[in-house]
């Protein structure tokens, strides 16, 4: 018989785990992680030398999509791609950034999509679901920590110079300011962690003695604060 065990301390966790998912996810595929230095998109020469036209803005480059303002663009801000092949990332260390990234928002998926079925599954081959789940959120935290600190070896790039000037290199931006995709990827680790060490409360709340006299007594539906 299914028993759906639902509590405060098992939804908190259940909806930590989707919003850790999420960013990572959300963050990884964004372009916002490098924010070049202010440019105009088209240059015009006159008599007195080289004057700028049209709107400054600020290119921004992710690790493997970039958004960018091309001359005579109707549509504004061009965001894409850069790279069609895994080879075409700007560097050997983005290359293995994106791996351990991906590999870590993978794990993280599937346990955002198991912790949903926890109302009615707490264990699988008689381990506690919650355990499980902790342990490949502990493992996903490892490789997004990989990834990150892999991330800044990639700034000495070509890819990354024209973005960001000649003076940067490993470790510095040179013109650039880190954007908003880096600090939501290094929230969401941390968050990783976090959800990783309140697993072992979400399991201790479904299995407590208040839920296994619930159960005594015939309920399917348990609801526990």
């Amino acid at each position: 018989m299914c028993h759906v065990i639902v509590t405060c301390r098992s939804m908190l966790w259940t909806l930590l785990s989707i919003v850790a998912a999420f960013g990572e996810l959300i963050a990884f595929m964004s372009t916002d992680w490098l924010v070049g230095y202010p440019r105009t998109p088209d240059a015009v020469f006159g008599p007195h030398g080289a004057t700028t036209a049209g709107e400054a803005y600020r290119p921004t480059l992710g690790i493997y999509g970039r958004c960018i303002k091309l001359p005579h663009l109707q549509r504004g801000i061009l965001c894409g791609p850069y790279a069609i092949h895994f080879g075409e990332i700007a560097s050997g260390f983005w290359q293995a950034t994106s791996i351990f990234l991906a590999a870590g928002i993978l794990l993280l998926c599937a346990v955002a999509f198991i912790s949903v079925f926890t109302m009615c599954f707490q264990s699988i081959m008689k381990k506690s679901i919650f355990n499980v789940c902790g342990l490949l959120q502990g493992i996903a935290g490892l490789f997004l920590i990989l990834g990150l600190m892999l991330y800044p070896a990639g700034w000495g790039s070509e890819k990354v110079q024209l973005y960001c000037g000649h003076d940067a290199a490993p470790y510095r931006t040179g013109l650039c300011s880190m954007g908003w995709a880096f600090y939501t990827a290094m929230g969401g680790t941390v968050l990783t962690f976090i959800c990783a060490v309140f697993s072992a409360q979400a399991e201790i709340a479904t299995s407590s003695d208040k839920v296994q006299e619930e159960i005594e007594e015939g309920k399917s539906l348990i609801c526990l604060l």
